[in-house]
């Protein structure tokens, strides 16, 4: 593994020439036979359909008019401005009108005795909602995760659950504390084309999922006689009960939708035990290229080149598969690259790759997900997530050890990260699972400097144009962090009895029944 090689691949994935790597685009396809050809060239096995390395992902790609509106006696909000939406159903025009009902965080948890639901019907209706977990009380203090951001908190689950409850549509209300990033990602992420899994066969689907901006929330909520602050105070203890506002919402959402392919990048080192494996994942996409707005100046850099995410994990993932391929023996189990699609639209290539396994989840040993690879230089720790979670923690705290390291910590536990790419649909399926994650006790006389560049990220370039390839970036910490991935997956491949998750995590029963 050398910076060379891995800067190569960075700056040829996040170059202009791939369009950004949307799905299902000619800048996608570009990226998904880039990284065939890297496994080919490596010497091996492609582990996709058909005796390839391309694993293919049915998607449905849709397009929103800008045109949309939410409108309610007496206001009409936008799109881009006040609202960001599109539909969970495939239909070219989707209407939705009904009441509007608050409904807390939108949390149905009967483990945790929360319900947001309990003793109101929004079939039907509108669900506006809070992003994020309800705080943990001084009583309760890992209510929820404590400060941690749980799988509740997260948009997708609370479109899911919107749905399985029925409603016709979904308001989550953004602030920037509560969803971890400013309007602007919302605006950058859920603009031009959304992309989907086909719905199965019965499943419930919201008419129209959408974030509004708390601006336009809280002028709803005062229209219909009521104080969204005070609404959202009542929503965060125990007791509370889903507000009807009395006023009604109506939207028409038309949109163009058509049924693609997609593909995982997948292929395999043979191991001495070819009957189980570790697998490693990183997703190959980003946004495309964002169609210009009425105005805007021609030369306007829109391409969503994804430099740090994840060309940088990408190309970390393409350095441990040559290294492993170069290795002078077989690993003890086999091992399984896969380079996933449609992360960025709700891990939609890590479902897909889950649902449709090359060997069964329970003879997978290990997931090990890159996603975003260390790029300020050298540091003393290394976060990974998840790692707490199973064995796989004290593996990793004596590797780390080993070379004068030490295990960090997740610094920002309310931004979920955990359940935000792809080794989460491998956790739930009962894979023990981490994923490399922000360090911060960087090393030298520019340190303080180091942390504030990357802490800024979140809010500059975090899914903008501005997530490109830097020639001051310094690989040498991502090569360490990479160092030690390999040589734990390496252990893992060789350990006699596979890692589990721990006595009473979420996921420690999950693969009670694939046994």
């Amino acid at each position: 593994m050398t910076t060379a090689s891995l800067t190569a691949h960075l700056k040829m994935l996040s170059s202009d020439l791939f369009e950004g790597r949307a799905p299902a685009t000619r800048g996608g396809q570009l990226a998904e036979q880039y990284i065939a050809t890297q496994l080919e060239a490596l010497g091996l096995e492609p582990a996709g359909d058909n005796g390839t390395f391309l694993q293919a992902v049915p998607i449905v790609e849709s397009r929103v008019d800008r045109g949309f509106t939410l409108s309610i006696p007496g206001a009409t909000y936008r799109y881009m401005k006040d609202v960001l939406a599109f539909s969970g159903k495939e239909d070219a025009r989707v209407q939705v009108q009904g009441d509007v009902v608050f409904v807390g965080y939108g949390i149905n948890a009967p483990e945790l005795k929360w319900n947001d639901y309990d003793g109101v019907n929004v079939k039907g209706k509108w669900v506006l909602m809070m992003v994020n977990d309800p705080p943990a009380p001084d009583d309760e203090p890992t209510l929820f995760g404590g400060k941690a951001l749980t799988y509740y908190g997260r948009w997708t689950y609370k479109f899911e659950e919107a749905a399985r409850q029925g409603a016709a549509g979904a308001l989550l209300i953004h602030t920037y504390e509560s969803a971890t990033y400013p309007w602007q990602v919302v605006q950058s992420s859920w603009s031009g084309t959304q992309y989907s899994l086909p719905p199965g066969e019965g499943a419930p689907a919201l008419g129209v999922k959408a974030w509004i901006s708390e601006e336009a929330a809280i002028d709803l909520a005062k229209r219909a006689g009521k104080d969204l602050d005070a609404l959202r105070r009542a929503a965060t203890r125990r007791g509370f009960t889903a507000a009807p506002l009395g006023i009604r919402a109506a939207a028409t959402l038309q949109q163009r939708t058509a049924r693609k392919t997609a593909h995982n990048v997948v292929a395999r080192l043979r191991g001495a035990n070819d009957q189980q494996a570790v697998v490693w994942t990183s997703h190959w996409d980003h946004f495309g290229v964002r169609e210009a707005l009425p105005g805007e100046p021609k030369d306007l850099d829109r391409i969503y080149n994804g430099a740090y995410d994840n060309a940088s994990g990408v190309a970390g993932l393409l350095e441990v598969a040559k290294a492993m391929a170069r290795a002078t023996t077989k690993p003890g189990r086999s091992m399984y690259f896969v380079f996933t699609t449609a992360e960025e639209s709700g891990l939609l290539g890590a479902e897909h790759f889950i649902a449709h396994p090359p060997l069964p989840p329970a003879q997978m040993a290990a997931n090990l997900n890159i996603d975003g690879l260390n790029y300020l230089g050298p540091t003393t720790d290394m976060v990974q997530l998840g790692s707490d979670r199973s064995t796989l923690g004290p593996m990793v705290e004596a590797l780390l050890t080993a070379e004068g390291r030490v295990p960090g910590t997740d610094t920002h536990p309310e931004r979920g990260y955990f359940f935000r790419s792809d080794h989460f649909p491998l956790a739930k399926a009962g894979v023990p699972a981490l994923s490399i994650s922000e360090p911060k006790q960087f090393i030298g006389p520019n340190a303080e400097a180091l942390l504030k560049r990357q802490e800024a990220y979140n809010g500059k370039e975090y899914h903008q144009p501005s997530d490109q390839y830097d020639p001051t970036w310094d690989f040498t910490g991502g090569l360490n962090d990479l160092t030690v991935l390999a040589r734990l997956g390496w252990q893992i491949a060789a350990a006699p009895e596979m890692p589990r998750y721990h006595d009473g995590d979420q996921f420690a029963n999950a693969r009670a029944g694939q046994r």
